[in-house]
């Protein structure tokens, strides 16, 4: 057990994390997400929502500064978001800047390029997001 690391991450999502460089995005997704389908490395976090796993990943994981640095999937044409859930996630990350909404398939395109998919517990409509990863700063 290592300290001050949740029990929420993994061992397997803890090398993701440490792997990844800047500019790599990571998704974050609903259960009902085909993560399988459009990324190669796909790891489960089954039970957890994904508020809770975002507010467990970001204190080791620093947000990029010189791009929008989380992405969620728009609604469908027709469909509505729960604006709650963008607002648990914002609180999960402490985030406040831009979040660019992103059309079904686009979002389904990017997860095809990013280095990973983590599929959660998270059963709210709409519930995935792709953070990109920034550069840590030196203490």
């Amino acid at each position: 057990m290592l300290k001050n690391i949740s029990p929420l991450i993994s061992p397997s999502l803890l090398k993701i994390l440490a792997e990844m460089g800047h500019g790599d995005e990571i998704v974050f997704s609903d259960a009902h997400f085909p993560g399988h389908t459009f990324n190669p490395t796909v790891l489960r976090a089954d039970g957890l929502g994904a508020d809770a796993l975002l507010g467990a990943v970001i204190p080791l994981f620093e947000l990029d500064a010189y791009a929008t640095p989380v992405i969620m999937m728009a609604p469908v044409p027709g469909d509505s978001l729960d604006p709650a859930v963008e607002a648990k996630y914002r609180k999960a990350l402490n985030y406040d800047g831009d979040i660019e909404q992103m059309e079904r398939y686009a979002f389904y395109e990017r997860a095809k390029k990013a280095y990973a998919v983590v599929i959660t517990g998270e059963t709210a409509k709409y519930g995935n997001i792709i953070l990109k990863k920034g550069v840590t700063p030196l203490s």
